[in-house]
């Protein structure tokens, strides 16, 4: 048995979450004509722990996550620290200079707008039902 499963099966959550945070932050991406959004939850972060950067077609979210709980009911701690990072491939045609970011509530907003030449070159192609 594993000291994972020992602690769960004692009711202590040891190593929870760790599976979850294989791929955290959890992130979603949007687009539009005019805008690419990138959303990313990060909960328990602060402004201060993130750093945001847009280079060569990559935008990079990087920080750090410290955590920590205490539960003297039970008798027991866990710790929970961490760098992450995440990197985003973007389309050609991202206006970087006017990139903005938010941070409000533990979830992260990124716009990243178009440049007028990207909406210029996009070229909408007709769907026929009919074979041909």
């Amino acid at each position: 048995m594993t000291a994972a499963n020992l602690c769960n099966r004692a009711g202590m959550p040891a190593f929870s979450g760790f599976e979850r945070n294989l791929s955290w932050p959890h992130v979603e991406l949007g687009e539009t004509d005019k805008e690419i959004r990138v959303t990313a939850e990060l909960p328990g972060l602060a402004e201060k722990d993130v750093e945001l950067t847009v280079e060569e077609g990559v935008l990079t979210l990087r920080g750090e996550k410290r955590a920590e709980v205490e539960d003297k009911d039970r008798g027991y701690s866990e710790r929970s620290y961490g760098r992450f990072e995440r990197r985003i491939g973007l389309p050609q045609g991202v206006d970087r200079d006017k990139v903005t970011a938010t941070f409000k509530n533990g979830v992260l907003t990124v716009i990243l707008p178009r440049t007028e030449a990207a909406n210029e070159n996009v070229r909408r192609i007709p769907v026929n039902g009919k074979a041909a």
